[in-house]
C-alpha cells in the first residue's frame, strides 16, 4: 500500500535526483582526493617515502650491538705415523674417524667507530630528502589535478564559445540567403557568410578535439569522469595576491620551496660523505661478546677436549687502518668535488625558485587587471554588436560589418575564459612555486566553483 500522495512522491523523487546530483558532484577538492589514491606517480612517491624513512633505521642501527650465531661441522680422520707412547695408547688410536660440532653466540657492540657515526649521520639525512621529495610530489599533485581541472574547463569554454559563434553565423547564413532569395541582398554577403560559418566550423572540431584530450587527462590522473565538473561561479572577481611585494614572495620561495630544500639536503648530504672518508683512518674499539660449545663423535680421542666443551669470552677489539691501496684518499677527492656539485646546485634552484614566483606573481597580479580589462571588452563588443545590428536593420550597416562585430564579440569571451583561468593557474603556482601549496590552497579555490 502507498502512503504517499502522487504530488509528495514526486517531491521525494526530485529530492533524492538533487541528493544523488550533488554527491556526484566533483569539484577540485573531490578531484585531488580521488587523485591521491589513483596517480601512479604519487602512489610511486608513497612507497618511495616509506623505502626513505627505513634509511634512518639502518643508520641508528650501525651503531648498536650486532648479535650472530655462528654454527659449523667438521669430519675429522685422525693417523699418527709414529709410535704412540705405551701410557697413551689406551686414549690415542693410530686412526681416528669423528665429526666435531661448534655452535656459539658473538655479540659485538661499536663503543668507537667515527666512520660509523658519520655514515649515520648520512643516512638520517637521506631520510630526510626522501620525506622532502615525497612532500615535493604532493604538491606536483595539487598543480597537476589544478591544470587538468582548469583546463578542462576552459576548453569547455572554447567549445562552447564555437558553437554559440556557430549558431550565430548560422542565422546570419540563413538570413542572407532569405534575403538573396528575395532579391533583397548580395551574393557576396552571402558567400562570406557562408565562409565565416565553415570556419568555425573547423574551430568547433578543434574544439571538441582538444576538450576530449583534457577530458582524457583529468581521467588518467584522478580516476574520475570529467563530465559535469564544476565551474566558475557567476560574478568571479580576481583578487592580488597577498602579502603584495615580489620580494616577499622570493624569501618564502626560497626559505620554503621544495626544490631548494631537496637541493639543501643534497648538499649536506655531500658534505657528510667527505666526513665519512676523512674518518675512515681513524681506529675502531669494539666490545666483543662470545659463548662457544663444542662435541664430538666417533672415536676421535678424547684428550682433544672437544666433547662437552663450551667457552665464553669478553673482550675488546682494536683495529687501525694502515693502508687501503689510495682508494680512501681517491673517495674524499670525489666527495669533495661532488660538494662542490651540490653547492652550485643549490644556487641554481635558488635562481630557478626566483624566477619561478617572479613568473607566476606576475601572472597573478597582471591577471587581476586582465581580466577586469577583458570583462570591459566584453561588455564593449556586446554593445557594438548591438549597434551594427541595428544600423544594418536601418540600412547604415552591412552584414559583413555584422559578423565582424560578432566575431569580435566571441574572441572577446575566450579571452576573458583564458584570462581567467590563466590566473587561478597562476596562483597555483604561486603557491607552489613558494613551497606552500596545499589543500588550503584547493579549498579557497572551491569557492570560486559553482556546481552545475
Amino acid at each position: 500500500m502507498n502512503v504517499f500522495p502522487p504530488s509528495a512522491r514526486w517531491a521525494l523523487l526530485a529530492a533524492l535526483g538533487l541528493f544523488s546530483a550533488a554527491a556526484n558532484a566533483v569539484d577540485l577538492v573531490t578531484a585531488y582526493e580521488a587523485a591521491l589514491q589513483h596517480d601512479p606517480a604519487k602512489l610511486a612517491a608513497d612507497q618511495a617515502r616509506v623505502a626513505g624513512r627505513e634509511l634512518a633505521v639502518q643508520g641508528d642501527a650501525l651503531l648498536r650491538p650486532q648479535i650472530s650465531l655462528q654454527a659449523g661441522v667438521s669430519r675429522i680422520h685422525d693417523r699418527s705415523s709414529g709410535n704412540i707412547p705405551p701410557a697413551l695408547a689406551s686414549y690415542l688410536a693410530s686412526s681416528a674417524t669423528g665429526t666435531v660440532r661448534q655452535a656459539g653466540v658473538v655479540l659485538t657492540q661499536p663503543l668507537y667507530d667515527a666512520k660509523a657515526s658519520a655514515q649515520k649521520q648520512q643516512l638520517h639525512l637521506q631520510s630526510d630528502l626522501a620525506e622532502t621529495q615525497f612532500e615535493q610530489s604532493r604538491q606536483d599533485l595539487v598543480q597537476r589535478v589544478s591544470e587538468a581541472y582548469f583546463g578542462v574547463l576552459l576548453a569547455e569554454e572554447a567549445l562552447r564559445v564555437a558553437q554559440a559563434e556557430k549558431a550565430a553565423l548560422a542565422l546570419q547564413r540563413d538570413r542572407a540567403q532569405a534575403r538573396f532569395d528575395v532579391g533583397r541582398g548580395k551574393i557576396t554577403d552571402l558567400r562570406e557568410a557562408q565562409a565565416r560559418y565553415d570556419q568555425v566550423v573547423t574551430k568547433e572540431i578543434s574544439a571538441r578535439s582538444t576538450l576530449d584530450l583534457r577530458r582524457a587527462g583529468f581521467r588518467e590522473t584522478t580516476g574520475l569522469p570529467a563530465e559535469g565538473l564544476a565551474g566558475l561561479a557567476e560574478g568571479f572577481v580576481p583578487n592580488a595576491p597577498v602579502p603584495g611585494g615580489l620580494e616577499a614572495w622570493q624569501e618564502r620561495g626560497e626559505e620554503h620551496s621544495t626544490l631548494v630544500l631537496a637541493k639543501r639536503s643534497q648538499l649536506e648530504i655531500a658534505t657528510a660523505e667527505i666526513g665519512k672518508y676523512r674518518l675512515a683512518a681513524r681506529p675502531t674499539l669494539n666490545l666483543v661478546a662470545s659463548y662457544t660449545g663444542t662435541g664430538q663423535s666417533g672415536n676421535l680421542s678424547p684428550l682433544q677436549g672437544m666433547d662437552g666443551r663450551s667457552t665464553g669470552s669478553v673482550g675488546l677489539q682494536f683495529n687501525v687502518p694502515l693502508y687501503a691501496g689510495g682508494g680512501i684518499d681517491s673517495r674524499e677527492r670525489e666527495s669533495i668535488a661532488k660538494q662542490g656539485q651540490a653547492e652550485q646546485d643549490l644556487a641554481t634552484a635558488r635562481r630557478d625558485v626566483r624566477l619561478r614566483v617572479q613568473d607566476a606573481f606576475l601572472a597573478v597580479t597582471t591577471g587581476v587587471s586582465r581580466v577586469a580589462s577583458l570583462t570591459e571588452s566584453l561588455q564593449s563588443a556586446r554593445t557594438a554588436l548591438e549597434a551594427t545590428m541595428l544600423g544594418r536593420d536601418v540600412g547604415t550597416r552591412t552584414a559583413p560589418d555584422v559578423l565582424d562585430a560578432q566575431q569580435r564579440m566571441f574572441e572577446a569571451e575566450l579571452a576573458l575564459a583564458q584570462a581567467r583561468f590563466d590566473y587561478l593557474l597562476g596562483r597555483v603556482r604561486l603557491s607552489a612555486a613558494a613551497g606552500e601549496l596545499g589543500l588550503s590552497d584547493l579549498r579557497t579555490l572551491n569557492g570560486l566553483l559553482a556546481s552545475r
